[in-house]
């Protein structure tokens, strides 16, 4: 059982412009962050022999370089971010060239239950792969998010950790929202220390 409810609230860097000194600290201390839950050693070990990969609201790009160091080989990664110009649902409803996986690295946690949904309806049809690590919705995760100051993270994402968490994922919340159809194999876990992991793969994908 959840320790709390899942509950959403606007994040700060989502508000400012990508241009603000505040929302360019945060995207730095974002990359310690993600370092530090060890989300491009998860992707990578997931990835298997995917080369062609969407990463849904991949900002700049530094995870999947991150995961390509991980995996000692270039991908072909399509990054699908309103600041890229691409908005997620748009992308994954229209045709397109064809994906091994679907990467979402601390996104889902910012859809309603709805969205969320709607996007994994149209992810299980664009790609045999999905891979998620988010925000883990636990009493440590959210301990651990009231101590980003002490590895130096502005009020930026100060604020952001503790609201990320709370819109976080616990037990089978993903493996329940995917749409029920034969051929996939889900797999929804805590990845310790603070992530949450969610993998679909249709079956016979390796």
């Amino acid at each position: 059982m959840a320790p709390f409810s899942r509950s959403l609230e606007p994040e700060w860097l989502d508000e400012l412009p990508p241009e603000d000194p505040r929302a360019i600290r945060s995207r730095n201390d974002l990359r310690r962050v993600n370092a530090i839950m060890g989300n491009a050693r998860l992707i990578a070990r997931e990835l298997g022999q995917a080369t062609r990969v969407a990463d849904l609201g991949g900002g700049d790009g530094s995870l999947m370089r991150a995961v390509e160091r991980k995996l000692g080989r270039e991908l072909d990664v399509t990054i699908v971010d309103r600041i890229a110009g691409l908005e997620v649902f748009e992308f994954l409803a229209a045709p397109g060239k064809p994906l091994d996986a679907i990467v979402a690295n601390l996104f889902l946690h910012h859809l309603t239950d709805h969205d969320l949904r709607r996007l994994f309806a149209l992810a299980a049809v664009r790609a045999p792969l999905f891979i998620a690590c988010e925000p883990r919705r636990s009493r440590l995760a959210l301990a651990g998010s009231h101590l980003m100051w002490f590895i130096g993270c502005n009020d930026v994402t100060r604020h952001d950790a503790v609201i990320s968490v709370r819109a976080g994922f616990s037990g089978r919340e993903l493996t329940d929202a995917w749409p029920i159809v034969d051929g996939w194999t889900l797999t929804e876990k805590a990845a310790p220390p603070f992530s949450h992991l969610f993998v679909a793969r249709r079956d016979g994908i390796v």
